[in-house]
């Protein structure tokens, strides 16, 4: 992953910016049992599995972890965010991984398999609308046009970039969309379709964001859209369209998802731990390692870090879920 100019980013801007916005309160914000929280040896199996927008961060706190709990397999799947809540709420798994948050449908599935859980914001995302590189026409498109793009009534209409604006080439427009299990997939087709799965079904369609970093890097008329870290590791090979919710076009950055600015398509990233796996000193070491050590794993994985604000919802949250 191209991480050095992120983490360059991050130390002189963001973190900085939590950092003094947490002193500033009078206090230590660090979510309690920060520090060497992990000196007991732990073993054992912490089963995860949902986003493939979010396994890259938690697959970074995995991989910190082991280095001072080796006995301990953390296991992170990707079967989407709708498809990690099944297994989830089925009980399959300790921790599910969400692009969005769960709905009242996998809530209604929770409630009926006896799972009980807590919901924990670990960072932010810039959800990315991305074009091949040599694509020197969509630098910035509107709501309305993305919406004109992904429409259903757009399916086997509007194929040719021309159709989109007059002023852009004639090219084949191909569009490449998270699978329809995925959080990501359902937060983008609200924010600009205007209702959750609402999409047209002749792109390609993939659970696998490198599929679709692949396809829309290999396609001169592609487009595609993802979480920001997948954007960030290919962008050699793609371009970042800034968006025009209405006030002009902004792209997306570290800086504009941490305040919410690049609208509509800033959102949160969450875990969900199911409280019943807390009684595993395994499961409870690994969150209470997530949580306590946020900033080191967002910075490895190169994502968007939380707020102030948000870094002290985590803390509360965790503080109420490790005494439950």
């Amino acid at each position: 992953m191209n991480r050095n100019v992120l983490r360059a980013r991050y130390f002189a801007g963001a973190a900085l910016a939590v950092g003094l916005a947490l002193a500033g309160c009078g206090g230590n914000n660090t979510p309690a049992g920060g520090g060497d929280t992990q000196a007991a040896p732990l073993s054992g199996a912490v089963a995860i599995d949902g986003s493939s927008t979010v396994e890259p961060l938690t697959s970074a706190a995995a991989d910190l972890f082991k280095e001072t709990q080796a006995g301990v397999n953390v296991t992170v799947g990707t079967s989407g965010t709708g498809g990690g809540f099944e297994k989830f709420c089925k009980g399959e798994t300790d921790i599910s991984d969400a692009s969005r948050k769960i709905n009242d449908k996998e809530k209604t599935a929770c409630e009926t398999g006896n799972v009980k859980w807590t919901e924990l914001q670990v960072a932010n995302d810039a959800l990315t609308v991305a074009v091949h590189k040599d694509n020197t026409w969509a630098k910035c498109l509107t709501v309305a046009q993305l919406k004109k793009i992904w429409e259903p009534a757009a399916q086997g209409k509007i194929t040719n970039w021309n159709q989109v604006d007059p002023s852009f080439p004639n090219e084949p427009l191909k569009l490449f969309s998270p699978g329809t299990d995925s959080g990501t997939f359902d937060y983008f087709t609200a924010a600009i379709n205007g209702k959750e799965g609402d999409s047209r079904q002749d792109a390609t369609f993939s659970e696998n964001d490198n599929v679709l970093v692949q396809g829309v890097s290999s396609t001169k008329g592609g487009l595609g859209y993802f979480g920001f870290s997948y954007f960030e590791e290919n962008q050699s090979n793609l371009k970042a369209v800034e968006v025009d919710s209405g006030a002009g076009c902004v792209a997306p950055s570290l800086d504009s998802a941490q305040s919410g600015n690049y609208k509509p398509l800033a959102r949160p990233l969450f875990i969900y731990v199911k409280q019943a796996s807390m009684t595993k000193p395994q499961v409870k070491g690994f969150v209470e390692f997530y949580v306590t050590k946020i900033d080191e794993i967002v910075k490895e994985a190169a994502f968007v870090p939380l707020n102030a604000t948000q870094k002290s919802a985590l803390t509360a949250a965790w503080e109420t879920l490790k005494s439950s």
